[in-house]
């Protein structure tokens, strides 16, 4: 049996159950699995001849042991893992795995699909409503919302900064209906989820709503998260040498789930936490100090966290050992004016149309071959550039095409109960419409 402690308290022990549906730990801190062992050497020798599904039911197996019969946990990737995570190679060095396939357009659709049927097993057979509480800095909304809907049992509530998420993203969320309530903040991502916290830690709320997150501070996320970097290092392998991979990291759920992976016995040599202007991590690792701020505004949106939740899971996953986390982490933090040169360049380069947290990314890849090893490397490509058309099309100097499952979001009216910055206005909130 898997059993999951939180980071603020070791002694606390909880079932897989009760760590994705309370979201939250009691004392405030983040669930980690009680172990997290290397995966049989087996797996890796025959990973390139797997599908995309068969690896993450392996993987799937291996972390969650036997708490879900494997006939069900078949069924869930089935259900969630429906589209490809393509490996695109731009040169002999530099690769680029496209996440963003899904009905959202982003990344976060793996973590959201997976874990809106993994909670509907848990709850399965039970007569009362689970509440999705979650805050937004983009793409984690559009992904819970379209993940969870209409999901039995249900109901998700999400909240994001007004003005702070692109047209579209905002769009995507607040167009979805049915079981999924958007509520606009006049605030930042950090005020958003500052509420969120707020209302875990209000004990009357929490158990009378039954509340969990979504976001990446439900381990459930994290899990699924880790299936694409064991399938992009499938499609890369055929006996290459050292890969590293740059992630652009926001709240540090996606490269937490990369270093889980490495955990598990993924042979990357590194990784690269590229950000954007919000760089507490990447001044953590130069100088050895960890200094949240408030969040800032950058064209790469959903990654503007000043102060990133799964920090404290990084530096539980190293007993806050900082050469340890240096030598599997990299930081490196870039400008908006560097994001739209990097979108450039990658034009201009290799033909490749990329968003701005994939800018990021490539910029972050592109400065450790120049600046510290060169070696064959991966990033990750987050969101569809269509997402940010008001960026990326005069910069790539064309159109660039909208997917008609987007362009079916910008044609609905947008519904969003606006808020202040208020806990107890947004109590008022879920309490008048539970």
């Amino acid at each position: 049996m898997i059993r999951f402690y939180s980071t603020n308290d070791h002694g606390v022990r909880v079932s897989l159950e009760e760590a994705v549906l309370r979201g939250l730990a009691r004392d405030g801190g983040l669930f980690m699995p009680e172990q997290i062992q290397p995966m049989d050497s087996s797996f890796f020798k025959k990973i390139s001849s797997l599908s995309f599904q068969e690896i993450a039911l392996e993987v799937s197996r291996h972390v969650l042991k036997e708490e879900i019969p494997v006939d069900q946990l078949k069924k869930i990737i089935e259900q969630s893992i429906t589209f490809d995570a393509p490996l695109i190679r731009l040169s002999d060095e530099i690769y680029v795995v496209e996440l963003f396939h899904g009905p959202t357009l982003s990344f976060k659709d793996f973590g959201a699909r997976f874990m809106a049927r993994l909670m509907a097993y848990l709850i399965r057979g039970q007569n009362q409503n689970i509440h999705i509480l979650v805050a937004t800095s983009g793409d984690t909304g559009s992904a819970v919302a379209y993940g969870f809907l209409n999901v039995p049992g249900i109901k998700v509530w999400i909240l994001y900064p007004k003005g702070q998420v692109s047209m579209i993203q905002e769009k995507q969320l607040t167009t979805v209906g049915h079981n999924v309530t958007a509520l606009e903040i006049d605030g930042t991502f950090d005020d958003c989820q500052a509420l969120v916290k707020q209302a875990f830690n209000d004990q009357e709320l929490s158990q009378r709503m039954r509340l969990t997150s979504a976001n990446s501070i439900n381990v459930g996320r994290l899990i699924p998260q880790s299936f694409y970097y064991f399938y992009a290092y499938a499609q890369v392998k055929n006996g290459s040498g050292p890969i590293v991979i740059s992630v652009p990291s926001g709240n540090f759920g996606n490269l937490t789930a990369g270093l889980f992976a490495k955990k598990m016995g993924l042979p990357i040599e590194r990784f690269i936490a590229a950000t954007n202007r919000n760089d507490s991590v990447p001044k953590y690792l130069e100088t050895g100090k960890f200094r949240p701020h408030p969040s800032i505004q950058t064209l790469s949106n959903a990654m503007d966290v000043g102060n990133p939740s799964n920090f404290a899971r990084i530096l539980d996953l190293y007993e806050g050992d900082l050469e340890r986390i240096r030598k599997d982490l990299y930081g490196v933090s870039f400008t908006d004016e560097q994001t739209k040169g990097g979108i450039r360049e990658l034009v201009e380069e290799y033909q490749y149309v990329a968003d701005p947290h994939g800018a990021v990314a490539y910029l972050g890849l592109r400065d450790y071959q120049r600046n510290v090893k060169k070696t064959k490397g991966i990033f990750l490509e987050t969101a569809h550039p269509a997402k940010f058309l008001e960026v990326v099309e005069p910069l790539v100097g064309r159109k660039v095409d909208v997917p008609s499952r987007l362009q079916e979001a910008l044609d609905r009216k947008k519904v969003a109960i606006e808020l202040p910055n208020d806990y107890d206005r947004l109590k008022a909130v879920l309490n008048s419409l539970d």
